[in-house]
């Protein structure tokens, strides 16, 4: 049974997965927004979510939070400068998921995730 575990593996060890997420993240606050498959959608809007609740409020703890999830200053400052301020009185929901298609090699279902 699978009672109140959440996540999915997405068929990865730990430190790949949460390598590959939080790349994922980087690339969706730089770009805003980015295409990949469905189940990996959904697990990067739960960190992108926490992620930009965290910059609305821009004092030094949440920026070293943001930091040490991130490991990109240029990203961070794009963050708390224009992201945060931009979602400041929206109370989440800051992504949105679309679903695209299949991918052509394996039929998997792609999906589109943006900033609202």
């Amino acid at each position: 049974m699978r009672h109140k575990i959440a996540g999915r593996k997405l068929d990865r060890h730990t430190a790949h997965r949460m390598a590959m997420l939080k790349g994922m993240v980087c690339d969706l606050i730089q770009h805003e927004s980015i295409s990949t498959t469905h189940a990996k959608a959904q697990e990067v809007r739960r960190l992108a979510e926490k992620v930009i609740t965290n910059s609305k409020n821009s004092d030094l703890s949440n920026r070293r939070k943001a930091i040490a999830l991130l490991r990109n200053k240029s990203i961070v400052k794009k963050l708390f400068n224009e992201i945060g301020p931009r979602f400041k009185d929206r109370n989440g929901g800051y992504t949105r998921i679309y679903k695209v298609g299949q991918r052509i090699g394996d039929a998997a279902n792609l999906s589109r995730i943006e900033l609202v």
